[in-house]
């Protein structure tokens, strides 16, 4: 079943917009049907704060139909917020506190755009706490970038190590040889994922530490992996959720501070993202501001409709292959009392069965 509008998170009506199925109250409560409660640790910056909750909950909406999903996001009160983001955090978010006390079913934890040392922002406190709760009390925690390379660095001391430049485009990918894990079952062995971060955790790393890489590619290194008992926290490196113009938007926000002067470098594109057609708009539009005596009257002229006409989303099959995936698994061992992460007879250390031979 789908994602259901429990709470007046302007996200629903967005989604409905779009033509997703967004159930309402009132017809939930006539359906015999199990509700998964699922959080969203959205760490995000201000603009694109409303944009990842879409792309998660959409991911999520359009999985596995065997349940009605109740959605609740919330943030970490370190993150220093603008007025408008606050009110809008303040209306529509929960805190974590009160999740704590009400139980989850699974939880995803968003990346964000920190630089440098993150252990030293002033929200890694908050972050850890998250990450312990979870450890001890939700069935499967999802984590993207950011939070894959802090919840790697809290639990198992692997520390990122910053690219020599940007790691920014779509790149090919690969799932493992050998056993297939449950989380690609009938996943296509080779698809694009977008990456777009400047630090890097390595294939090498996660499995010195009895960690399993399940997607990995040869340019952009492992994508998606799990904890050693194969389930209890799933790390995303790479963007399954973006729209296909995300990473034109982060592009055009790159141009932009080249055009107000607050970088010396004009951007390079994103790695294989744009098809011919739209790399000469960008090339011509680009030869037009080196051109220019006064960059900064081309603010209002990036072609962004043009080029975002060029652009394909060519990983979002598999995406939601995963997604569903991890929440067909969550339904399968998560205790009906979202206090419990499990239902009687799972073991917390082989929740999947997988690690250890039925006794």
């Amino acid at each position: 079943m789908p994602l259901v509008a429990h709470s007046a998170l302007p996200t629903f009506t967005r989604l409905k917009e779009e033509g997703e199925y967004v159930l309402q109250p009132g017809r939930a409560h006539k359906q015999d049907i199990r509700e998964l409660h699922i959080g969203l640790l959205n760490m995000m910056p201000d603009s694109a704060l409303q944009s990842t909750e879409r792309q998660f909950m959409r991911l999520i909406g359009n999985s596995n139909r065997i349940a009605q999903f109740h959605m609740h996001p919330f943030t970490l009160a370190g993150i220093e917020r603008n007025p408008e983001a606050q009110r809008y955090i303040n209306q529509h978010y929960y805190s974590f506190e009160d999740l704590a006390q009400q139980g989850l079913d699974a939880l995803i934890i968003t990346g964000a755009n920190v630089s440098g040392d993150f252990v030293s922002t002033p929200f890694w406190s908050e972050l850890t706490a998250v990450l312990d709760y979870a450890r001890a009390h939700i069935t499967s925690t999802l984590c993207a970038c950011l939070a894959t390379h802090a919840a790697l660095q809290h639990f198992y001391g692997i520390e990122r190590r910053p690219l020599p430049q940007k790691r920014w485009g779509v790149y090919s990918h690969r799932t493992s040889r050998g056993r297939v894990h449950p989380l690609i079952r009938t996943s296509n062995t080779k698809f694009d994922v977008p990456h777009s971060r400047f630090n890097d955790v390595s294939e090498d790393q996660l499995t010195s530490a009895n960690l399993r890489v399940l997607i990995n590619s040869a340019d952009a290194g492992f994508h998606l992996g799990v904890s050693e008992d194969l389930f209890r926290f799933v790390f995303l490196q790479g963007h399954p959720e973006y729209d296909r113009n995300s990473l034109l938007k982060e592009y055009k926000r790159e141009v932009m501070r080249f055009l107000r002067a607050e970088i010396t470098a004009y951007p390079p594109l994103p790695e294989n993202y744009l098809t011919k057609e739209g790399r000469e708009v960008v090339k011509e539009f680009r030869q037009r501001v080196l051109d220019s005596s006064d960059r900064a009257s081309l603010l209002d002229a990036f072609p962004e409709e043009t080029i975002e006409d060029t652009t394909d989303n060519t990983w979002r099959d598999s995406a939601r292959t995963v997604f569903s995936n991890w929440i067909g698994l969550v339904y399968q061992i998560t205790h009906q009392d979202r206090k419990k992460p499990f239902m009687k007879g799972i073991n917390p250390e082989d929740p999947l069965g997988l690690r250890f031979p039925a006794a």
